[in-house]
């Protein structure tokens, strides 16, 4: 037998009750055993131990000095325990665990940080680790196991996709609105639609869910955009198009991170409601894992937030 075989846990703890309750049969009646089967367990236990434990006294039996030598190495081993069940029923519960979230730049501000401080509220024992990634990119760093939950983009707000490795769910379509330079001839229109646009010069990305967008809701309009310059970055897109560069859709979450910039107007374009739909991401089978699952509720509670506090 090796040497840890000797310390039974389910033994150790009859050995303590009868400590506590005095008797045999009180012992018995606590852990709904018979008294022979108590006898029993405690007389192998000493056989493992290699030490008697129990003496007579009278009719009854009581404690030997090594028993309580036992039970006093043993209390350790029952406190490790308690601690052990307590943060597998916070694990159970979503209340411990580290979630490693992807999320595209104006996500982070917009949605991920307002959700790591609620959670350190609701769930302290869920750790967040945040890592900016383009949202192409975040589907590649969740299929690689860099991350547990990824914010991408969709022009759609479930993405048709062949990929089976992932569970996507829709959290926010975001209003996209058109930024126009100052002095463009539609600056002052009350009602902008995209076709109107349809000579301009648009910025954008060269690749990606973003250049995906913008060119499925210029599409959808009638056109398709000419593209005058690229530029992933919002300050970069709205700073050109201040400086009477071009024309670029903007979705209301990024302009309220980033700030409309000088020298651009911003014009909604409700007659052709185009929107963006931001998704999380999981790997198949991923969402039930407890902190994921508490993140993911957390990231839907902010989305609905963040909708309600934007007009349109």
């Amino acid at each position: 037998m090796a040497e840890h075989d000797k310390w039974d846990i389910k033994k150790l703890i009859i050995l303590r009750t009868l400590r506590e309750r005095g008797t045999v049969t009180a012992t018995a009646e606590a852990l709904l055993l018979t008294p022979s089967a108590v006898s029993q367990q405690l007389t192998n236990l000493a056989k493992q131990l290699g030490v008697p434990l129990l003496e007579a006294q009278g009719r009854r039996v009581r404690l030997t000095g090594a028993a309580h030598l036992v039970l006093r190495h043993a209390e350790a081993v029952f406190e490790q325990l308690e601690r052990a069940d307590a943060e597998l029923a916070a694990y159970a519960h979503g209340e411990v665990g580290e979630v490693r979230v992807g999320a595209f730049s104006t996500a982070v501000p917009a949605l991920v940080v307002p959700v790591v401080r609620a959670l350190r509220v609701a769930r302290p024992g869920v750790r967040v680790q945040v890592r900016e990634a383009e949202a192409g990119e975040a589907y590649d760093l969740l299929g690689a196991g860099e991350v547990d939950l990824a914010l991408s983009l969709a022009a759609r707000a479930v993405p048709d996709s062949g990929d089976g490795r992932f569970t996507r769910v829709p959290l926010l379509a975001d209003p996209l609105d058109v930024a126009l330079p100052v002095d463009h001839a539609l600056a002052g229109v009350a009602e902008v639609r995209l076709a109107d646009l349809a000579g301009e010069a648009w910025i954008f990305g060269g690749s990606g869910p973003w250049s995906d967008i913008t060119r499925g809701a210029c599409e959808a309009a009638g056109f398709v955009p000419r593209q005058g310059h690229s530029a992933a970055g919002w300050t970069a897109i709205l700073a050109m198009v201040g400086a009477g560069m071009g024309v670029a859709l903007v979705p209301r979450m990024a302009l309220a991170v980033a700030g409309r910039g000088d020298g651009v107007v911003m014009r909604a374009l409700d007659a052709d409601r185009p929107r963006r739909h931001v998704v999380a991401a999981v790997r198949r089978g991923g969402e039930g894992a407890p902190a994921v699952a508490s993140v993911l509720d957390a990231l839907r509670a902010e989305a609905r937030a963040l909708t309600a506090r934007r007009p349109g």
